[in-house]
């Protein structure tokens, strides 16, 4: 088995970054990349890419297009596109995606399926 690993994330592209001391609670939904340094807690809903950075905590169901895990989520994810897992993440839920890659040393707990199919 070959080892993955992703590139590191081109912050430039991003519009928002939820900063480390944000506690947010509810639902998220925005139409741009986002990426969480903080804690959220509720749902996350986007047509775009989601990025979880590795000191973010996570606990919301997701449904995005993209989404790279390098933090921790607990809840299901949903996504059109890819699910990255790296290294330094966990995830505890399930993952419907098109393609799911996971890098060695993450913990992953759930049900994983992929569809093969990307939307959008």
């Amino acid at each position: 088995m070959t080892d993955v690993e992703f590139a590191p994330v081109d912050e430039d592209i991003l519009d928002t970054i939820l900063a480390a001391d944000v506690d947010f609670n509810g639902t998220l939904i925005f139409n741009e990349p986002l990426m969480i340094r903080g804690k959220v807690k509720g749902r996350i809903e986007t047509e775009s890419d989601l990025y979880i950075d590795e000191q973010a905590v996570v606990e919301a169901s997701i449904v995005a297009h993209d989404v790279s895990v390098r933090g921790r989520i607990k809840g299901s994810i949903k996504a059109s596109g890819r699910v990255e897992l790296h290294a330094c993440c966990s995830v505890d839920g399930n993952i419907v995606a098109a393609e799911v890659s996971m890098e060695t040393g993450c913990f992953y707990s759930g049900v994983c399926t992929m569809t093969g199919k990307k939307n959008g």
